[in-house]
This record gives structure tokens, sequence and C-alpha cells, in this order.
């Protein structure tokens, strides 16, 4: 539609037309249409509960951009991402806030195809094996996940520490060393109120 616009503005110019005069029928033709739309639509009372509204409207955006197979198999995920974030029936109209888009990851695995592409309910964490005795595949774990550095870490900003003999020096190991044991051992207590004898436990 915008490129048909554009094809029939460039014709008028030719012809002689201003392009103020082209420009504001186009904005006629966008408040005429809006007012048009007002006494058309349909209103739903819970749109994300309707699924099959949900994938006609993505099967129709998808399908001008990937090709037909794909576009089929993403419109099920598209969806099923949408429903999953989307607003409970019981919230109150006035208590709905935006959809958050960062609840949804869009993850690129290498050496992969376009229809290899599938949804997940959960959480896909990328961390490798640990070590090499680690298991490959493990069922009904429960996973900590975590924004705390286990390690001790330079500051942004340029500091330094002085001391003037070993003592001094090597109390000060021990105490970066106390406050990395005393978190790794939180971690593991934790660990333990959770997990019941025989469960796995795995930390990233």
């Amino acid at each position: 539609m915008c490129g048909e616009l554009l094809r029939q503005a460039e014709r008028y110019t030719t012809e002689g037309l201003h392009p103020r005069v082209i420009t504001d029928g186009f904005d006629i033709a966008r408040d005429a249409t809006l007012e048009f739309l007002k006494t058309f639509k349909e209103p739903f009372s819970n749109p994300l509960q309707d699924r099959e509204t949900l994938r006609c409207i993505a099967s129709t955006s998808l399908k001008t951009k990937l090709e037909h197979e794909l576009a089929e198999k993403m419109t099920e995920a598209v969806v099923d991402a949408i429903q999953c974030i989307g607003f409970d029936e019981d919230i109150s109209e006035e208590e709905r806030r935006p959809l958050d888009l960062h609840m949804i990851e869009v993850m690129t695995m290498q050496r992969k195809m376009g229809t290899d592409s599938k949804y997940v309910n959960g959480l896909v964490l990328d961390h490798g094996g640990r070590h090499p005795d680690m298991p490959k595949v493990l069922f009904k774990c429960h996973i900590m996940t975590c924004n705390v550095t286990f390690e001790y870490e330079s500051t942004e900003v340029q500091s330094g520490f002085f001391f003037k003999n070993a003592e001094e020096r090597e109390k000060l190991v021990e105490s970066e060393r106390k406050w990395l044991d005393d978190r790794c051992r939180q971690v593991i207590e934790f660990k333990r109120s959770v997990c019941k004898e025989g469960e796995v436990s795995l930390q990233s």
C-alpha cells in the first residue's frame, strides 16, 4: 500500500502537482481511514485468550516476510509466546499493563535452519558443562539462576591496597577469601534446604 501511494504521488508530481498538496491529501485520507476503522472494528473482551484471532494476525504479518512453511511454524511459536506472557483473565481492564516483551527472548542457534526453530515454554540457559564429570542429561532438577559473582573482581575505578608487611598482606588475602567462601556457603546451604536426598541442583 505504501509503495502504491508513493507511485501515484510520483505520477502527480511529474504532472506538476505540488508535493505539499499530495501530503495534505495523505493526511485527509489517514483521518478518514481512522474514522472508518472506529466504526468497522469488532471489540474483544480479552483478545490474548482468543487463539484463532491471534493466529490470523501473526500469520498475516509473518507471511509477508517469511517463506510459507516457515511462517506457518513461526506463527504457532509467536502465538504461544504471547499467550505465555499475556494477561490473566481475572485481572481487570484498569490493572492491565502493556506486555513486557523482555519476557520473550529470541536465541540464535549456530548451524541450524529456520525450520528447526521451536518455542520453549521456560528458560533456556546457554551454559555448558562446568567439568567433565557433569552428566549430559538430567531430569527433575532444581535450577538456581542468579546474577552474583563467585570470584573476586577488580574495581571499575583505579584503586589499590597498601600494606606494610607480609602479615598485613595475608590478612587482606584472607578477608577476600572469606568473603567468597561465605557467599558460596550460603548457596550450598540454600541447595540443601531445597533439594531432597538424591536430587540434583545446578547453579549457574
